[in-house]
């Protein structure tokens, strides 16, 4: 679930108990037409409110790649390399999984990959073929492909060789750390159907079309404009041919979605319940309303309804909170004309991160259900990616010395507001580029229509005035938030903005493998604020090439030192509210769903 501006590795993902749709304050909003509960063949899922699936080609672009739309496809189309957190911890899933074996070369710069004994539904074998199919059309159009960074798969993969029907070897730029390959890189691969996917033109006989970069733009142009037809989803034989547990019986521009188990499936994650009904809603409040007729069976509410948890347990469900492997922050934009002088100083940083009471905003704001987040490394698991530094908080909530610490770098309080009095670039003084009577004054462009993220924006207005910092909320719908705050330089008009907030929904999902190089590498695809550290790039690029967690160890600590961002409480993914009875799974804090993992165990 994600705001709609996506080019990168992973994602932003809204979180689907947290989001509070525009549409609850409109007359005529409604939600998903009920239907009787499920039976031991069926299961009701209640999506995200408001966010409809709406693509079913395994390959996301900008527009497309959100949690719903990458779950549904991985149901269909299995990946190479199923890298997630469905048995509790992340990790490689062989179960659902086409490969079976991924032998890096010694010198880190090649790996020769195996695949099991899988079929097409239609019958055909899953070959290497599938697999080039898949590396000549991404090489060919890597740009349009949200998962693109550049530098980064496709580019750092030289060469792609068949061994034989089922072994293959690609071959890298460089050495690298095979743990990063494996998790961030080769699990990006989606083997497609080459004898039924590659050509180009509904009329066109499949051929080797895939095989010259032109071809493989118009096998491209094809399998995208296909995609866009959602009510064609169910009927168009392309998306019949499928090698996963399920298959869909029924796709609704509305949103919702009928999977029916793929009686063809010969993998090792096989399909315990015969059709997932995937529901819509326009609202949180009519998926809980639906909770309580009892026609859903896997649903969520907010953590702010945590109080009403017994009339969910006593009516037969289990609350189950949702965390995931993900960051929440507030991008400075080091760029702006006006404050980006400011926001450039580390000691004004530490004074803003001092002044944010990240534990407060954690037990009051969402109800116990959030992380505290000190730096950018995930911490709502335990990891070996956290240093120690980042795990113990360098910055404490301190208004009084956040103020101090102002007051030693050339600022005065002036009306209740910091004015910088001492300009110039000595330890007393406010930095390079502060002027003189410069005032701490933020403004942050926040997502509208969440009273969570609302309440959160208050609290930090509120613990920054402490210190003599004047934060001003304007909000806007979140997809305007992410237009609004681009990357920029100081002499673009769009660079007028300062601090840009994505909502209490909005957090970024990594990879299993938590690197930097979206996020907070110079020039990175989501570096929205312009964050640029030389010695952290070297970092961060150290982490995907090192064969030891110790680089990425050293990124966590440098980060949380130099704060690119304002770290913030990282809420769970989703309350869950689940029946009692359905089990044999275990929520994946990559914020992915596993239908075929779901049974009913009668327990």
């Amino acid at each position: 679930m994600f705001p709609a501006r996506v080019t990168e590795r992973r994602r932003w993902a809204l979180i689907a108990g947290a989001a509070a749709s525009a549409c609850a304050l409109l007359a005529g909003c409604s939600g998903s037409t009920g239907s009787a509960s499920a039976s031991s063949d069926s299961i009701n899922y209640a999506l995200p409110a408001n966010f409809t699936p709406n693509w079913i080609l395994p390959i996301g672009t900008a527009a497309h790649l959100n949690t719903n739309n990458g779950s549904i496809a991985a149901a269909l189309w299995e990946p190479l390399v199923a890298y997630d957190g469905s048995k509790g911890t992340v990790a490689w899933n062989k179960e659902a999984s086409l490969a079976t074996a991924a032998d890096f070369a010694k010198d880190g710069k090649s790996v020769d990959v195996t695949l099991g004994n899988r079929h097409w539904s239609d019958g055909k074998p899953v070959t290497s073929r599938d697999v080039e199919f898949w590396f000549n059309v991404i090489k060919a159009n890597k740009a349009q492909w949200a998962n693109y960074n550049e530098g980064k798969a496709p580019d750092n993969w030289t060469s792609f060789k068949t061994v034989d029907a089922t072994h293959f070897t690609i071959t890298f730029d460089r050495a690298y750390n095979s743990q990063w390959m494996l998790a961030n890189e080769l699990s990006l691969i989606k083997p497609l159907p080459q004898h039924a996917w590659d050509k180009t033109s509904a009329s066109a006989a499949v051929s080797d079309a895939d095989k010259t970069p032109a071809g493989a733009k118009q096998v491209w142009t094809f399998l995208n404009t296909a995609a866009k037809n959602i009510s064609g989803y169910a009927t168009d034989p392309l998306w019949k041919v499928v090698d996963g547990p399920y298959t869909v019986k029924s796709f609704a521009t509305s949103g919702k979605v009928v999977l029916a188990a793929n009686k063809k499936y010969d993998g090792g994650e096989k399909a315990n319940i015969a059709t997932v009904n995937l529901l819509p809603f326009t609202t949180t409040d009519a998926e809980k309303n639906a909770l309580r007729a009892k026609t859903v069976d896997y649903g969520y509410i907010n953590a702010g309804d945590l109080d009403q948890k017994d009339s969910f347990t006593n009516n037969g469900y289990a609350v189950k909170p949702w965390t995931g492997w993900a960051i929440t922050y507030m991008p400075y934009n080091f760029n702006n004309p006006t404050m980006g002088p400011v926001f450039k100083q580390l000691y004004a940083r530490q004074a803003v991160q001092m002044s944010i009471d990240q534990t407060s905003l954690s037990k009051v704001i969402f109800n116990g259900t959030a992380v505290n987040g000190y730096g950018p490394i995930p911490q709502a698991q335990k990891s070996e990616f956290v240093s120690q530094v980042q795990k113990d908080n360098p910055y404490p909530f301190s208004t009084e010395k956040a103020k101090a610490l102002l007051t030693a770098h050339g600022w005065s309080e002036q009306g209740g507001v910091m004015v910088c009095t001492q300009p110039g670039s000595s330890a007393a003084q406010c930095g390079a580029g502060v002027t003189k009577g410069t005032k701490f004054e933020m403004q942050v462009l926040s997502q509208s229509g969440s009273p969570v993220t609302d309440n959160m924006m208050s609290a930090v207005q509120s613990s920054l005035s402490k210190t003599g910092i004047k934060f001003s909320i304007k909000t806007a719908p979140v997809n305007s938030v992410l237009s609004q705050t681009p990357q920029c330089t100081a002499n673009q008009s769009i660079c007028k903005w300062q601090l840009s907030f994505f909502g209490t929904a909005g957090s970024w999902y990594f990879n299993a493998f938590p690197t930097g190089d979206s996020l907070f590498q110079t020039k990175g695809g989501s570096n929205f604020g312009n964050y640029s550290n030389p010695d952290v790039d070297k970092l961060i690029t150290a982490s995907t090439t090192s064969t030891s967690n110790d680089a990425v160890q050293q990124y966590s600590e440098a980060l949380a030192k130099d704060l690119p961002v304002i770290w913030l409480p990282e809420p769970d993914y989703q309350i869950s509210v689940v029946k009692n009875g359905l089990g044999g799974f275990s929520q994946d804090s990559l914020a992915n769903f596993h239908p075929a993992q779901w049974k009913w165990t009668g327990k």
